[in-house]
């Protein structure tokens, strides 16, 4: 199923995706006999590079038929690029930060789509290697179907309830959808100190988190938003997005003016029947702690409890590292296997001459 173009303009467009502000981006095309057959991008993040305090650049937006010539000339323009502009070694696929679309689709090419995940033939991984990249992490992604027994597979101990006993001094927020948008920098705040230090995480910018809410201001509803406060003072967030390929699937990527009509009336009914959490994480000031440790199951349990009023029939939880132990033991309670793995290469750059 083809995305929309317009997605992937917002995607790839350096007017319009935001991370062109602080990084630096190349994109190149593989032509056979006039004929498309490959694209990849280079990229050198400056805020990456700050966080990490190393030379490494990303490869991404990697699509291509799966044949060793074809990959092999992608890489190794990629790869060129990225030792030009001094780099030492190259990840990806990252398409075109971290807050984008991350990893190549190891598991999954029969799942339905869903927003912000890439689909990859099964057949390229094995190419990637070939070509001397080794595994750096899996990506894991969970598709939790919202059944009528979920509330007797409790994730949450039934005697600890925000509000309540040990738990008196937590409040679970209900915003409104203009509170949503003013409590952006409320979220990205959370998010950044929730993830800061781990396998390829980048800070996301004041100005990327206004561009996610635009972006998702016609299909964000209130319901969408999760927000838990200890003592007053937000302690962990999720935010989850209904999955566009669900009102397209009839549709082109370039919809005719009949298909916006159509688009037009599925988004004001919200005819979704997934949706994707896309950002979820704990503050540092309740980390390490029990409270802390229950923090992700209050906020997946409170996005549970909303399905009364949302009409999705499943959610996906990823991407999830395969590293994150304490995740993948609250998930697998729920659901015990993935239905996607997406993973990260990395290889170090050729310094001699090509």
């Amino acid at each position: 199923m083809p995305p929309l173009d317009m997605e992937q303009n917002d995607l790839l467009d350096p007017k319009r995706n935001r991370i062109f502000r602080h990084a630096s981006v190349r994109y190149f095309m593989a032509w056979r006999n006039g004929v498309a057959v490959g694209r990849i991008s280079a990229v050198v993040d400056g805020k990456a590079l700050e966080a990490w305090d190393e030379k490494i650049g990303w490869f991404g937006a990697f699509d291509a038929l799966p044949e060793k010539s074809i990959v092999k000339a992608l890489l190794d323009a990629a790869e060129l690029w990225l030792r030009d502009q001094g780099m030492a070694r190259m990840r990806g696929p990252v398409t075109l930060g971290y807050h984008g679309e991350s990893g190549l689709m190891i598991e999954g090419q029969t799942e339905a789509p869903m927003i912000g995940t890439p689909w990859h033939p099964p057949e390229l991984h094995s190419l990637i290697e070939a070509h001397g990249f080794e595994t750096g992490r899996d990506l894991l992604t969970f598709k939790l179907d919202l059944t009528d027994d979920l509330d007797d597979r409790h994730i949450v101990p039934g005697a600890l309830k925000p509000g309540q006993g040990k738990l008196g001094d937590v409040t679970v927020s209900h915003l409104s959808k203009k509170q949503i948008t003013a409590q952006g920098e409320v979220l990205r705040s959370l998010y950044n100190d929730a993830w800061a230090g781990t396998y390829n995480f980048v800070p996301l910018q004041s100005y990327e988190m206004t561009g996610l809410i635009e972006q998702l201001k016609l299909v964000l509803r209130p319901e969408h938003y999760v927000q838990i406060d200890h003592a007053g003072e937000p302690a962990a967030m999720a935010l989850m997005v209904p999955n566009i390929f669900d009102i397209v699937r009839d549709i082109d990527g370039a919809p005719s003016p009949l298909d916006w009509a159509k688009l037009g009336v599925r988004l004001l009914s919200h005819r979704f029947e997934s949706a994707r959490v896309i950002l979820l994480g704990v503050s540092h000031k309740v980390r390490g702690t029990v409270l802390g440790a229950l923090m992700p199951s209050l906020a997946i349990d409170e996005l549970i409890r909303r399905r009364a009023t949302l009409p999705y029939k499943s959610v996906e939880l990823g991407w999830i590292l395969d590293t994150n132990t304490p995740m993948l033991n609250l998930v697998k309670r729920l659901v015990p296997e993935p239905n996607k793995i997406h993973r990260i290469y990395e290889k170090e750059i050729d310094q001699t001459t090509h």
